[in-house]
C-alpha cells in the first residue's frame, strides 16, 4: 500500500498537485511529511493487532525531507507504533536522488539500517546515472505509469519496461509497476517478471476505513 495525502477543505476534496508545491515552498513539508509517516504507521500497527495480513506501506518523500530530522521522525515513530521497520517504505523520485547525491546516499543508507525499504517512485522519468543508481541503497525500482499504460499495444513502452524488470533485477532491485488498470497489463507484467504490480486495477484511492474493509475481504476470500 503507499500513504496518500488529500486536503479536505469544507466540501471539497483538494489533490497534492493544488498544495504540495506550496507545501515545499514553505518548508511545511516537513512537518506535513512527519504527520503522514506518524498516522501510515500507527494504522498500519493497527492493521496487524486487529490480525490482518502483515504489509508494507510507502510514503512519499520530497527534497526538503533529507535531512536529520528526517531519521529522528523516523526513529520515533518507530518507537512509537512499535511497527516492524521492514513494514515501512520511503519513495523519492530520480530528480529528487540526483540533487545533492552525497547527503542523499548517506541519508538513505542511515534509514535502511533502520531497517527501512526504499523505492525509487516513476523511474525512466528523470535523469539518474547508473555510476549513482548502484550506490543508493534501493530495494525497488517503480516503473512510471506513463510506460505501463500503453505497453500491450506501444511497441516503444513495452520494449522500455521490458528493459527496466531487466535491469533493476541485474543490479538486485525489485520492480514494482504503477497504474496498471486491466487484465491485459497484468498478463504483461507478469510475463515479464515484474515483482509486484500498483492501479486501479486493484482498487483506486481509499480512506484508512474503507481500507481496512478491502483488507478485511482479501483475507476472507484467501482463506475460502
Amino acid at each position: 500500500m503507499e500513504a496518500l495525502i488529500r486536503w479536505q477543505k469544507s466540501d471539497r476534496l483538494i489533490l497534492p498537485a493544488e498544495f504540495i508545491y506550496a507545501a515545499e515552498e514553505s518548508d511545511l513539508i516537513i512537518p506535513m511529511t512527519q504527520w503522514v509517516l506518524h498516522t501510515a504507521s500507527m494504522q498500519n500497527k493497527t492493521w496487524q493487532e486487529e490480525g490482518l495480513p502483515k504489509i508494507s506501506v510507502a510514503i512519499n518523500l520530497s527534497i526538503n525531507n533529507l535531512n536529520m530530522q528526517l531519521l529522528e521522525a523516523v526513529e520515533q515513530t518507530l518507537k512509537l507504533s512499535n511497527l516492524n521497520p521492514d513494514c515501512l517504505e520511503v519513495e523519492l523520485t530520480e530528480s529528487i536522488l540526483m540533487k545533492n547525491v552525497e547527503n542523499n546516499i548517506q541519508i538513505l543508507r542511515d534509514l535502511k539500517k533502520m531497517g527501512l525499504k526504499i523505492a525509487i517512485d516513476d523511474f525512466g522519468t528523470g535523469y539518474s546515472s547508473l555510476s549513482y543508481l548502484k550506490r543508493f541503497p534501493i530495494d525497488y525500482l517503480k516503473i512510471d505509469q506513463s510506460f505501463v499504460r500503453d505497453i500491450v499495444t506501444n511497441e516503444d513502452d513495452s520494449a522500455i519496461v521490458v528493459a527496466i524488470i531487466a535491469m533493476a533485477h541485474s543490479l538486485g532491485f525489485k520492480v514494482i509497476a504503477e497504474g496498471v488498470e486491466t487484465q491485459e497489463q497484468l498478463a504483461f507484467l507478469a510475463k515479464h517478471d515484474a515483482d509486484e504490480i500498483q492501479g486501479y486495477y486493484f482498487s483506486h484511492p481509499l480512506s484508512a476505513e474503507e481500507a481496512t474493509k478491502f483488507l478485511k475481504r482479501e483475507m476472507t476470500s484467501q482463506k475460502i
